[in-house]
């Protein structure tokens, strides 16, 4: 049976960990000794990997991105560093007038606004759903295209409660949501419109769009297997023929344990594997799945906390803004995954 940790314990835990006793002197002790420098050596390898990504954007000759991509057909992917360098992805940091970095949340953006413009949904008059959308610059951009546009996020009370609020990344209205440099605010409050929903109860009401999105949201649900049925249950809103396209946190390491049960959960080779044969079995289609990691200098970086909102300021603003695609989540080497289905029946 294992013993139970008091407060009592983790108390002598912290005054062991602590870097000054008491009277700020040196907490020389066996532990410290072995632990006290690990925050530098992260710290060291951060400003190293943001280095290196701000050096590959001096010396990497990048796309103007002032020419509309074509169809691509983009399989489920991960982010890759030849993704942030491609004509696309240029073409869509300068509609969404943003600056090409190595940084994974801009090959979100990007990946999905590829995935609904090369299935032809780009266009006035086409309905969109978007999940878990907080302040993302989509549902704008959307609706500077014409596009009918509902935007959801959870409850402001559960978002509280979740700490999403805290950190910017849930909207409670339209006001917050709307990024006046992408479109004007008559066409915005013409177009877009604010749910709050569950996305592990999708309301039936929700039917007959052209495609649905959600960005790093179906990993918050709770569980692995709330993810996959959210991905699952998303095709329902759409007309039949509509793309659905979600990115999502992935464990690189295909073998193994993963994080699971959890306020942020970390998705498998294997889950995306198993997810896709069961859709196909259903009558639907999606797009073929690749696992390949990348293999340019920024693929190998893996960036370690403490992570940017976590440091003090004057830190921050001397390693500068974070720039990595692939981060330590919990322990896991972790990336983005793209996942892309239609329905078919």
């Amino acid at each position: 049976m294992t013993a139970k940790i008091t407060p009592g314990d983790l108390q002598k835990l912290e005054r062991l960990l602590s870097l000054v006793d008491e009277n700020s002197r040196p907490n020389l002790n066996a532990l410290t000794e072995v632990v006290k420098n690990l925050p530098l050596a992260y710290l060291n390898i951060k400003t190293f990997g943001y280095d290196l990504a701000r050096r590959l954007g001096e010396i990497t000759p990048l796309p103007a991105g002032d020419v509309t991509p074509g169809y691509l057909g983009l399989p489920c992917k991960t982010s890759t560093q030849a993704d942030i360098e491609s004509d696309w992805a240029a073409y869509w940091c300068r509609e969404l007038k943003i600056p090409v970095t190595y940084h994974r949340k801009v090959w979100e953006l990007a990946y999905v606004l590829q995935v609904v413009h090369e299935n032809g949904h780009r266009r006035s008059g086409a309905r969109g759903l978007g999940f878990g959308c907080g302040i993302e610059p989509l549902p704008s951009y959307f609706a500077s295209y014409g596009i009918e546009v509902t935007m959801t996020d959870m409850e402001p009370a559960q978002a509280k409660a979740a700490g999403w609020s805290a950190t910017s990344q849930h909207t409670e209205s339209l006001e917050l949501a709307y990024h006046s440099h992408l479109v004007d605010r008559s066409a915005f409050d013409e177009r877009v419109g604010l749910r709050y929903v569950d996305m592990n109860e999708i309301p039936d009401d929700l039917q007959d769009y052209d495609f649905c999105w959600s960005v790093c949201a179906l990993e918050h649900l709770g569980s692995i297997r709330h993810g996959l049925d959210f991905i699952r249950n998303s095709l329902k809103v759409l007309k039949i023929g509509g793309i659905s396209v979600h990115t999502t946190e992935f464990n690189i390491n295909p073998a193994g344990p993963t994080i699971d049960n959890w306020a942020t959960v970390l998705f498998q080779r294997h889950h995306f594997e198993q997810l896709a044969h069961e859709l196909i079995a259903e009558g639907h289609r999606v797009a073929p799945l690749d696992f390949s990691l990348g293999d340019k200098p920024f693929d190998r970086f893996i960036d370690l906390p403490p992570f940017h909102h976590d440091l003090p300021q004057t830190l921050g603003d001397w390693i500068g803004p974070p720039q990595h695609l692939k981060v330590a989540v919990d322990g896991f080497p972790s990336t983005c995954f793209g996942f892309i289905a239609w329905r078919g029946v």
